[in-house]
């Protein structure tokens, strides 16, 4: 398991710089039988993380298993690079599932990051897991807003760069932003994202990996896999 508790910040820049050149997010054909929600809870400078991955099945997105670890970071809290204080804890979880999903959807972003390295990326390239980043809140680039129906999307932009997509999950609700973290396209993301719409604005996987996560953080779940 990867320490990054020693790294620098300028260490960390080459690392993200160094795991970019690996990324790839060419379009392919996606065979989902089971996708993964994964979803990480901890205060601002906490040194406690709680971390968790659920599988759902697909497309009935049903609960089937889950993985839950607490851990312990000491990287700093830098925006951009939040990454390094949450991805070993989510890969200890990853590791202790005995069935892995075919994609995993992560609570933050892919490619849609000032170095092209959100966590869904990070996380992606460092396991060989297909990922896709849905966000809440936009961490870089441009985008116009999308129409106000469940489905509509804009592209998010950096110059002529497409980073991800603007995406309305919901009706008249602020959009989540979605973007291609390791071993899936743009548009199958988008495609992906379209086939985990429930009730509410924040797609199934990620929506049901939070609340996993915070029943855990409260003590009503304990840590290890169901």
């Amino acid at each position: 398991m990867e320490n990054y508790d020693t790294l620098s910040i300028p260490q960390a820049t080459l690392l993200q710089q160094e795991l970019r050149k690996r990324t790839d997010t060419t379009e392919r054909e996606v065979s989902l039988r089971l996708i993964g929600g994964a979803d990480i809870s901890l205060n601002l400078y906490s040194t406690t993380i709680y971390a968790g991955i659920i599988l759902l099945s697909f497309p009935a997105l049903r609960p089937v298993g889950w993985s839950l670890v607490q851990a312990e970071t000491h990287f700093p809290y830098v925006p951009g690079y939040l990454a390094f204080r949450e991805v070993p804890a989510l890969k200890e979880a990853w590791e202790r599932l005995t069935v892995k999903p075919d994609v995993l959807v992560v609570d933050g972003h892919g490619i849609a990051h000032p170095r092209r390295l959100g966590i869904a990326a990070h996380f992606g390239v460092e396991t060989g897991q297909p990922s896709m980043g849905c966000a809440k809140k936009l961490l870089t680039g441009k985008y116009n807003e999308p129409g106000p129906w469940v489905g509509d999307h804009s592209p998010i932009m950096t110059g002529a760069e497409q980073i991800g997509y603007a995406f309305r999950s919901k009706n008249k609700t602020a959009p989540v932003f979605v973007s291609p973290g390791h071993l899936l396209g743009m548009e199958n993301s988008l495609q992906i994202i379209r086939q985990c719409i429930g009730k509410y604005r924040i797609p199934e996987p990620t929506r049901l990996a939070h609340e996993l996560v915070n029943r855990f953080r409260r003590g009503e779940l304990p840590e290890g896999v169901g």
